[in-house]
């Protein structure tokens, strides 16, 4: 918190706004980025146990496993653009 005091003396109201905007957008980014690595770890999990289970259908489930990550990593991206926008 002392750091950012320390900007606020130093620039001025725009570019205190644009150091605000920047931070807030790392912040939520980090907080959008949360769910698809909860998800990601869920899906291998529950893949490798399925493969444990039925090593015959490894190959059908690895397809699908990264597929789904694939998917799931696409909802951290569309979080990192969606939040780069909000702050510009």
């Amino acid at each position: 918190m002392e750091a950012f005091s320390i900007l606020a003396q130093a620039i001025d109201a725009d570019g205190l706004k644009a150091a605000e905007a920047a931070s807030s957008a790392g912040f939520a980014y980090g907080l959008a980025a949360i769910g698809p690595d909860i998800g990601i770890g869920y899906l291998v999990g529950k893949s490798v146990e399925a493969m444990a289970r039925q090593p015959e259908a490894a190959g059908m489930v690895r397809t699908t496993m990264f597929l789904g990550i694939a998917f799931t990593e696409a909802l951290a991206l569309i979080g990192f653009v969606v939040f780069i926008l909000i702050g510009l």
